[in-house]
């Protein structure tokens, strides 16, 4: 139980923005923008961080990217950077909610798409705006600075584009003041309210791959007289399926295609085949044996049918690490924010997040958020609730985030704030 007087002021201030950080919410998730084209988005950040009276307002920042900074009224030399994602996906949104996108993005490469918050960034963003309202709120009992950093493009931009995390550090984001500490958490199917942490990577090393396999057009009525790439590809999507096999058993690794480009016909042998891939490791060591293995098995792959084939890495990041001194100074904020029997650990995830970048170069603590309808079974791992919507993976079109659970969100940006400011969570 805390002492300090200034916890009860950011939970009374944290739900007095409720209301608000809901309807910020809705709007962003019936609003969506892909990865370097969050300029709405920008622009409502912006305009509510200036309403504030923030010191300063940066804007256009390694494109759509905007950085708050609230310098406080009390002696201190502290800086707390809070870190939230903007961008959205191209996926179909079938969540079933009143305010559920029906944009397109007809322009983006490779589009048109279809547009939804299916990671929910939307409910990052918005609990980071209400965030920034409740710290101003106790500007001058601040010992030290806030950082309010939203940040686009954070599921990649397009390939010729750069964006993300690496570019708003490269364009100053946090050059003045440097930040001494990173927080940020993401929405996840887990109970309401809990909050999962992990002390090692809390997600793993990730590239993006290219590959492109080139053999000779040719009519398809005389396949001999050119080279067909697709039996090739065809070897390396099923040598890829064995490729865990080469690493250890007990690092998972992961190699996934998810888009394929043909520029063929029904009776065209086209010139090339293009595999659009990522991969990801538990263990940030892997990364460079499953690449070169990856390279290996697509080059040789292609040469066994007289093709040829190209692969290019794109877009590294990072694993995100949480040090296990900085999860035992943030623990006991966690666990005053939302209890002690709704602060747990978690297992390891090969998804990504380039929050990884902020965390690495400044320390820090990056969790999980529950937002969906489960409980805990006896082993610790989320089950749905009876009668309630299920469980539902990021990144798919029925992800959901409850409304209700975003105030704990702000809670915990606010306290762990605070917390490092006054030095009570340091790592």
């Amino acid at each position: 139980m805390s002492t300090d007087p200034i916890h009860r002021e950011l939970d009374r201030l944290a739900e007095g923005t409720a209301a608000q950080v809901i309807a910020w919410r809705r709007h962003l998730h019936q609003h969506p923008e892909l990865s370097n084209r969050e300029a709405g988005t920008a622009l409502l950040i912006a305009d509510h961080l200036r309403s504030l009276g923030l010191d300063e307002v940066r804007t256009g920042i390694a494109g759509h990217g905007v950085v708050g900074v609230l310098r406080g009224g009390a002696p201190g030399g502290r800086v707390m950077a809070l870190r939230a994602d903007t961008d959205a996906l191209p996926v179909e949104d079938l969540c079933g909610e009143e305010f559920a996108s029906r944009a397109v993005d007809a322009d983006y490469p490779g589009g048109p798409f279809p547009v939804s918050h299916a990671c929910g960034h939307d409910c990052h963003t918005a609990m980071l705006m209400g965030a920034a309202t409740v710290l101003a709120g106790v500007r001058e009992r601040l010992p030290g600075t806030v950082l309010f950093v939203f940040q686009p493009a954070e599921e990649g931009p397009p390939v010729t584009e750069r964006g993300g995390a690496l570019a708003m550090l490269d364009d100053g984001a946090c050059a003045d003041p440097v930040p001494t500490m990173t927080f940020g958490m993401h929405v996840t199917p887990y109970p309401k309210g809990y909050v999962g942490y992990r002390v090692g990577n809390q997600y793993g090393a990730s590239t993006l791959v290219r590959i492109v396999v080139t053999g000779r057009q040719t009519h398809g009525s005389t396949p001999w007289q050119g080279v067909d790439p697709m039996p090739a590809v065809g070897a390396i999507l099923t040598g890829i399926g064995q490729l865990y096999r080469q690493v250890s058993a007990f690092d998972p690794i992961t190699v996934s295609i998810g888009h394929i480009e043909d520029v063929g016909r029904f009776n065209i042998v086209g010139q090339t085949v293009t595999l659009w891939g990522t991969v990801r490791c538990a263990v940030e060591s892997d990364m460079a044996e499953v690449k070169g293995r990856l390279a290996t098995l697509a080059e040789h792959s292609a040469a066994a049918y007289n093709a040829s084939a190209t692969v290019e890495f794109l877009q590294p990041v990072p694993p995100v690490h949480n040090s296990a001194a900085w999860v035992a100074a943030g623990l006991p904020t966690l666990r005053r924010v939302v209890g002690e029997e709704r602060t747990v650990e978690t297992g390891a995830t090969l998804g990504y997040d380039d929050v990884s970048e902020f965390i690495a170069r400044f320390g820090g603590l990056y969790v999980m958020l529950g937002v969906q309808d489960a409980s805990l079974d006896a082993a610790g791992h989320p089950v749905p609730v009876p009668g309630g919507r299920g469980l539902v993976t990021n990144h798919n079109p029925h992800f959901y985030a409850d409304d209700d659970t975003l105030v704990t969100g702000v809670r915990l940006h606010a306290h762990m704030a605070y917390d490092h400011l006054t030095g009570s969570v340091t790592g």
